[in-house]
C-alpha cells in the first residue's frame, strides 16, 4: 500500500546534500518515489545522486542552489518546470544556525539565517503551491526545530527563524484547510549532522548533548512515515516535546527551574 502511495511521486528536497535531507532522499527511494535534490554543494549532491542510483537504478536530478538567493531559486525552478516535473511533495529542509550570544553575533549572519531558514522556505513554497492548488493535492513538510518552541541562550537568531517557520506553517495550514494539501511541521531536537560544524564552532554544545542527539536516518524514516500519515506536527524526541508544552504553559517557572539545563552552548 505504501509503495503505491509514493511510487512515481516527485519529492523536492532542499538541503539534500547531507544530513536528514540526504537520508530522506534515500529513504523515499524504497517506495518508488523520485527526489529532486536541492543544495549548494554540487559534489555532495552528486554523491547522493550516485548512492540513489546504486540502490535503485535511477539518477535523480539535482540542482546546485543557494536557497537564500531568490534569483538562484527562480532559475532552478524554471529548469524544473522545463523538464515537466510537477512536485507532489515539498520538503523544506535547508537551514543553518549559529550559536552565539546576541551581543557577539554579526547581524549579517542572522540575516543569512532568515534568508535560508525562512525566506528560502517561503520562496519554494510560493513557487510550488500553485501547481498543488491546481491539482488539489500535495504535501508541504517544513523542517523547523524544537528551538522554535523553546528559546535557549545563544540561539536568539536561530530560534527566531524557527519560530517564524512554525508560525508560517500554522497560518498556511489554515489557509489550505478546504483543500487536499497537507502542511506539516517537523520539530526535531539536535541531530548528528554537519549542522553543528557551523552552529557550534566551540564544540561545547555537541559535547554537552551528544548522548541526546538523534540519528539522521531514524529522523528521515519518521518524516517519510509522515508522508503516509499526514499530521500537523512531528515532534522528537518525545521528552523534549513534553518540555516544550510545559514551557508554553509555565514559561517563567521553567526558565527559573531549568535555566541551567537550557544553557548547554
Amino acid at each position: 500500500m505504501q509503495n503505491r502511495q509514493l511510487r512515481g511521486k516527485v519529492v523536492l528536497i532542499t538541503g539534500a546534500s547531507t544530513g536528514i535531507g540526504a537520508s530522506i532522499a534515500i529513504e523515499i527511494g524504497k517506495y518508488g518515489a523520485v527526489p529532486i535534490l536541492i543544495a549548494r554543494n554540487r559534489e555532495k549532491l552528486k554523491h547522493v545522486q550516485l548512492e540513489f542510483f546504486h540502490r535503485y537504478g535511477v539518477k535523480p536530478p539535482f540542482y546546485s542552489v543557494d536557497v537564500g538567493n531568490r534569483l538562484e531559486v527562480e532559475k532552478a525552478f524554471e529548469k524544473i518546470q522545463a523538464e515537466n516535473k510537477n512536485i507532489d511533495i515539498l520538503i523544506n529542509n535547508a537551514g543553518f544556525g549559529v550559536f552565539e550570544a546576541f551581543a557577539d553575533t554579526d547581524l549579517g549572519e542572522i540575516e543569512e539565517m532568515f534568508a535560508v531558514n525562512v525566506f528560502g522556505l517561503m520562496h519554494f513554497t510560493k513557487l510550488i503551491l500553485p501547481q498543488m492548488l491546481e491539482r488539489n493535492s500535495g504535501h508541504i513538510i517544513n523542517i523547523a526545530s524544537q528551538a522554535g518552541k523553546i528559546a535557549t541562550p545563544k540561539s536568539s537568531g536561530y530560534s527566531a527563524s524557527k519560530w517564524a517557520v512554525i508560525g508560517f506553517s500554522n497560518s498556511l495550514r489554515m489557509e489550505l484547510k478546504k483543500s487536499n494539501i497537507h502542511v506539516s511541521t517537523v520539530n526535531p531536537g539536535p541531530i548528528k549532522t554537519e549542522f553543528f560544524t557551523i552552529a557550534d564552532r566551540s564544540g561545547d554544545y555537541v559535547r554537552n548533548v551528544r548522548k541526546f542527539m538523534l540519528d539522521p536516518d531514524v529522523v528521515a524514516k519518521k518524516i517519510v512515515k509522515l508522508i503516509f500519515h499526514p499530521k500537523r506536527e512531528l515532534n522528537m524526541p518525545g521528552w523534549m516535546n513534553i518540555s516544550s508544552k510545559l514551557y508554553l504553559l509555565f514559561p517563567a517557572f521553567i526558565e527559573k527551574v531549568a535555566g541551567r539545563l537550557f544553557d548547554k552552548k
